[in-house]
C-alpha cells in the first residue's frame, strides 16, 4: 500500500463486490417504496449521525479509479436515512458527489463507497464529507450476523461467515457490508460475492468477502458487519432532450452512460477487477413496454436475459467476466422519454374490477393488496404476517373499489382507504 497521507490512500485493489445470477433470477422492484414520511435534519442539529474521521478514505483501487470509502453511525433511537456529499480537489477543480444512502436503523452503522473516475491527479485532496440525514419510520432489519466459530478470517485475508433472519417475513436481495482493516488503518469497504435472492424467517445463509490480492498481506481484521436490504445504484443519462433515469445493481462498476443521438442506445463504461465471475442487473423504466434489447461488450454479443418486473420495469441481466473491462452498449430503447408509471400496477387494477363483478374470489383480490405492503407501496407499523386462510375483508369495500376501478376516486385515495382498514383491523391481510 502507497501512502499519500494518513487520508488519502493509494491502494492497488479492487471491490470485492462479486456474485453469481442464475438464469432463473426474479428480479428485484425499482420501486420499491422505503419509507413514507421524512424531515430533513441537517447534520449540526443532530451529531450522532456521523463519519467517524478514521472510517473515511480515499484511494486508487485497481483499475486507478480513485474511491471513497466510510462509514456512516446512525447513534439516534430513530432510524435515518443518510445523504452524503463528498468533494475531492483534483488540481484547480473540486469535484463533488452525492449519495443517497440505504436507511440505517437506530444504534446501528452501514459503510459505503463513492467512485471518482475524473479524478487524475497524483494527489488528490479529500475533503470532509457533508452529512445530512431524513429521519424514516424504518424498524431495525430482521437480518443479522451470526457471531460465532462460523465468522472466520482465512489466511488469504477473505472472511466467511454467516446471517439469519430473526423475523417472520422474507427478507429479499439482501447484502452484508464490512470495513477491512490493516493493522494501523482502514484498507477498504467490501460486501459479499454471493448473490442472495431471499432469506426466510429463521434461514441461516452463509457469506463469503474477499479483499483485493494486492492486499491480503495487509489484511487484519473486518469490522462493522451491516446486512441490508438490495441497495441499488441510480444514474441519469441524457436522453432526447431530455433526463432518462435508471438503476443498476452489480458486483461490477459502471461510469460514463450516456445515449446515442437517437437516445436509442446507452454505452458505458464496465469494469470488473477481482478474478471472479460477477453479475450486472439493469433496471429500464419502459417507454413502450414492447422494447427488445441487444447487449455487447466491446462490440462482441452478451448472453443476457431480459424480463419485466411486477412493476412493470424492464431489467437486463447478465454475467460479468473476471477481471474484465470495455465498452458496454445496451441497445433497443425506443425513442423519448418513458411515460409516469402509475403508483399501483396495472394487474392489481384488472385483479380489483374482476373482484368487483365476482368474477375472482377475496383471496385472489387480496393477493395484490398483500403485494402492495411487501413492497412498501403503503405500510403498516407492526404488521403481522398470517396465512391466507387468515385473510378478510367486507363485502361493503367493493363499493368504494368500484370508485377506484371506474376512476372516480384516485390511487392516492385507494391506498389510504387500504392503509386505514388495515390498520383498524377491519380489513386483515
Amino acid at each position: 500500500m502507497k501512502t499519500i497521507d494518513q487520508v488519502h490512500l493509494r491502494n492497488q485493489h479492487l471491490d470485492s463486490k462479486t456474485l453469481s445470477i442464475h438464469s432463473n433470477l426474479v428480479f428485484f422492484t425499482l420501486s420499491i417504496v422505503l419509507f413514507s414520511i421524512f424531515i430533513l435534519l441537517p447534520i449540526d442539529t443532530f451529531a450522532d449521525v456521523l463519519i467517524p474521521s478514521n472510517e473515511y478514505i480515499g484511494y486508487y483501487d485497481a483499475n486507478d479509479v480513485y474511491t471513497v470509502g466510510g462509514n456512516v453511525k446512525n447513534q439516534n433511537d430513530f432510524a435515518v436515512l443518510p445523504i452524503i456529499s463528498v468533494s475531492v480537489i483534483d488540481g484547480t477543480n473540486t469535484v463533488t458527489k452525492t449519495l443517497s444512502h440505504v436507511p440505517i436503523p437506530a444504534m446501528t452503522d452501514i459503510p459505503f463507497k463513492m467512485k471518482f473516475p475524473e479524478i487524475k491527479n497524483d494527489k488528490p485532496i479529500l475533503l470532509e464529507a457533508d452529512l445530512k440525514y431524513l429521519v424514516t419510520e424504518k424498524p431495525s432489519t430482521s437480518l443479522e450476523i451470526v457471531y460465532d466459530k462460523t465468522l472466520i478470517t482465512h489466511d488469504d485475508g477473505h472472511v466467511t461467515g454467516r446471517i439469519k433472519n430473526s423475523g417472520n417475513q422474507t427478507v429479499f436481495y439482501p447484502k452484508i457490508f464490512a470495513i477491512v482493516h490493516g493493522h494501523n488503518s482502514v484498507l477498504d469497504i467490501v460486501q459479499n460475492i454471493e448473490f442472495i435472492e431471499k432469506i426466510e424467517p429463521g434461514q441461516i445463509l452463509g457469506f463469503s468477502m474477499y479483499p483485493d490480492p494486492a492486499i491480503t498481506d495487509d489484511v487484519f481484521y473486518y469490522s462493522c458487519f451491516a446486512p441490508v436490504d438490495t441497495t441499488v445504484i441510480p444514474v441519469t443519462a441524457k436522453k432526447n432532450d431530455g433526463l432518462f433515469d435508471f438503476r443498476y445493481d452489480s458486483g461490477a462498476w459502471y461510469s460514463a452512460a450516456k445515449f446515442n443521438e437517437e437516445g436509442t442506445t446507452l454505452t458505458m463504461r464496465g469494469y470488473n477487477s477481482y478474478p471472479l465471475e460477477t453479475y450486472a442487473n439493469f433496471e429500464f423504466p419502459p417507454i413502450s413496454g414492447t422494447e427488445k434489447f441487444s447487449v455487447t461488450l466491446n462490440d462482441e454479443p452478451v448472453e443476457f436475459i431480459q424480463s419485466i418486473d411486477e412493476m412493470g420495469f424492464w431489467h437486463v441481466a447478465f454475467l460479468v467476466e473476471p477481471t474484465s473491462q470495455g465498452v458496454l452498449k445496451i441497445s433497443g430503447f425506443e425513442k423519448g422519454l418513458p411515460p409516469e408509471l402509475p403508483k399501483i400496477p396495472q394487474w392489481i387494477k384488472v385483479n380489483a374490477e374482476w373482484w368487483t363483478t365476482n368474477q375472482i374470489s377475496d383471496s385472489d383480490f387480496l393477493e395484490g393488496i398483500d403485494f402492495l405492503f411487501e413492497k412498501q407501496i403503503i405500510s403498516v407499523p407492526e404488521r403481522d404476517v398470517i396465512s391466507e386462510s387468515q385473510w378478510k375483508i367486507p363485502q361493503w369495500v367493493k363499493i368504494s373499489t368500484e370508485w377506484w376501478t371506474t376512476n372516480q376516486i384516485s390511487d392516492d385515495e385507494f391506498l389510504n382507504m387500504i392503509e386505514s382498514l388495515v390498520k383498524q383491523n377491519i380489513m386483515i391481510v
